[in-house]
């Protein structure tokens, strides 16, 4: 099954591109889910139909989903108060009913993902997958969420500590403090496997990231600082829809100094993007037949794009190094940073920061250099003397 991430800077019409796209899939016959984030319901505004936690079809072919994070938050909620009992019990804690239960900052966001991977693994029902994301800061940090709650998994319970399961009882009263229950390590090994499953459809060769904005200087700017946020998470951008484009000529002339500046933004955008544009209506796109007018995108449910590659070349032979070549575009010199920690590297472009692990070659070396040519960051790895093994 093939996804799309529709995300662009808010108020872009990001929503309206999305029910538009999953609109036009489903007319052409292909099973199309949408996937809503807004609690508003925005989704379901431009379909002109309601949306919530139940998938209703929209329209032939068409099933609109719009997750609660509530219902979730108190089966999760439910879930750990049944296996913490005794020590609610011990701390004279009382529990908490889960219809007082209110989500806390951050389960909107576990739900989408939990939604993200439910619908990815149902493939054989929907051909297509289109989810509506929150704006592109949020979106980058959502998309950013799975990685970095499993990376804080492994290193506040790491596994190899659960094969000390039997010696926990004996160590706790060694150490004086109770050692974590075996319910704790369960938790976080589902946990694990469950965010591990929502990583894998972000990462999916078939999952790719459609950016909708409106051409001028914010939008350019917008789509600049998203394109970073992106190929640092490694993911991929299909198109870039250039939305509510007036059309020429007109006989309004106050509008001509907007319509130069739209052009001259496309005409930008082209020499980096693919770029599809999509005309202004003259007013917010309402139901289907409005969305049947926007010429959105095509959608080939089918097409695979190529994996974005962080490659190692080896330059041993002439220069003594291994290279790590890191795209990122839009990345400018002087924000970029770059520090190694034990076995990984910690990436700071502009306001986006990742830890990434180290490729198996380049752990038994160090870091000799980098440079940012063309878009892309080149970091070079000299090999340890002491760890790279010598031909006899």
């Amino acid at each position: 099954m093939r996804t799309i991430l529709i995300t662009g800077p808010g108020g872009a019409g990001r929503t309206t591109v999305a029910a538009a796209t999953a609109l036009a899939a489903a007319r052409q016959g292909t099973r199309t889910l949408v996937l809503g984030t807004d609690p508003t319901d925005t989704l379901g505004t431009a379909l002109g139909t309601p949306t919530g936690p139940v998938p209703r079809q929209a329209a032939p072919h068409l099933t609109a989903w719009r997750p609660d994070p509530a219902t979730g938050f108190r089966a999760d909620l439910a879930a750990l108060q049944d296996r913490a009992t005794t020590a609610l019990d011990l701390l004279g804690a009382t529990g908490l009913d889960p219809e007082e239960a209110t989500p806390l900052p951050g389960a909107t966001e576990l739900a989408l993902l939990r939604a993200l991977r439910d619908a990815a693994l149902a493939d054989d029902a929907h051909d297509l997958l289109v989810v509506d994301l929150p704006p592109t800061p949020h979106a980058l940090a959502l998309l950013a969420l799975p990685e970095q709650l499993r990376r804080y998994l492994r290193r506040l319970l790491p596994r190899e500590r659960q094969a000390a399961r039997a010696l926990r009882p004996m160590l706790g009263r060694l150490a004086g403090v109770p050692m974590p229950a075996e319910w704790l390590y369960e938790a976080a090994a589902r946990w694990d496997v469950e965010l591990a499953a929502a990583e894998a459809v972000l990462a999916d060769r078939d999952t790719v990231v459609r950016l909708v904005a409106e051409p001028s200087p914010a939008g350019q700017d917008a789509v600049r600082t998203a394109t970073l946020g992106l190929a640092l998470r490694g993911l991929r951008t299909d198109l870039l829809v250039a939305n509510r484009v007036f059309p020429e000529p007109t006989a309004d002339t106050r509008l001509a100094g907007v319509i130069a500046q739209q052009r001259k933004a496309v005409e930008e955008w082209r020499e980096s993007y693919d770029v599809r544009t999509v005309d202004h209506l003259g007013r917010d796109p309402r139901g289907g037949d409005d969305l049947t007018t926007l010429a959105v995108p095509t959608v080939n449910p089918r097409e695979s794009r190529p994996t974005v590659e962080w490659p190692v070349t080896d330059h041993l032979a002439d220069d003594g190094v291994l290279v790590w070549h890191i795209p990122l575009p839009g990345a400018a010199r002087d924000d970029l940073d770059l520090i190694r920690r034990g076995d990984e590297l910690v990436i700071t472009a502009g306001q986006f920061h990742r830890i990434v692990p180290l490729p198996s070659a380049l752990r038994r070396c160090t870091v000799s250099g980098a440079g940012l040519r063309d878009g892309e960051l080149c970091v070079r790895f000299a090999p340890d003397p002491g760890l790279w093994p010598t031909a006899r």
